[in-house]
């Protein structure tokens, strides 16, 4: 078999986008599961949602499979189900508003600004800074916490679904002002010019 069939043919070719297609099609169960009020599953899907998350990436790396397809698909498959998960919490009362208008707005910014980028300056890479990793960390934890609390109501719980929900506030506006520094940045630097800032 030649090399471009066995590549061809290689089953953990494709693994890590294939992960990332599982998470956006576990969605509308986990959406589901919560508007039936079904906490214990949704809580166990959403940890299988961020099981596929953690692989797709190691995958990714140790295979060293990393595809345009998956730059662009992996990010998006992490807001469609935060963001999701969030506006359907804030329905089930459970998520306060003023946490969920923030992440929408910030998500909202973030792609007219991406928009914006690649019209002006032709830029396609936006790469996620360090506060946006934190931020997408503390609103999976504040999900994680908001869902684990409706099944196991226990005082310590609470509190971590407290200081999430706070740090997600927190670092919303931080990574939004600094992806707008960056998008500066980028806009003053030729497209042929440095690499634009990580």
């Amino acid at each position: 078999m030649s090399e471009v069939s066995s590549t061809r043919f290689n089953p953990l070719r494709n693994a890590p986008n294939l992960l990332t297609l599982a998470r956006i099609c576990l969605a509308p169960f986990l959406v589901s599961a919560i508007l039936e009020d079904r906490f214990a599953l949704s809580f166990y899907l959403f940890i299988a949602a961020g099981l596929t998350d953690a692989l797709d990436g190691t995958l990714a790396r140790l295979l060293k499979q990393r595809t345009v397809l998956g730059s662009y698909l992996d990010p998006v498959a992490d807001k469609l189900l935060l963001s999701t998960l969030f506006l359907v919490l804030f329905h089930k009362g459970l998520i306060p508003a003023r946490v969920t208008i923030m992440v929408f707005g910030r998500d909202v910014g973030i792609l007219v600004v991406a928009a914006l980028l690649y019209a002006a300056a032709g830029r396609r890479e936006f790469a996620p800074s360090s506060f946006g990793k934190a931020n997408t960390f503390a609103q999976v934890a504040a999900v994680a916490a908001v869902l684990l609390l409706e099944i196991y109501p226990a005082p310590w719980v609470a509190d971590v679904r407290m200081v999430a929900l706070d740090a997600t506030m927190v670092l919303t506006v931080v990574s939004g002002f600094h992806y707008a520094w960056i998008a500066s940045r980028r806009v003053s630097t030729p497209v042929n010019g440095s690499p634009g800032v990580r």
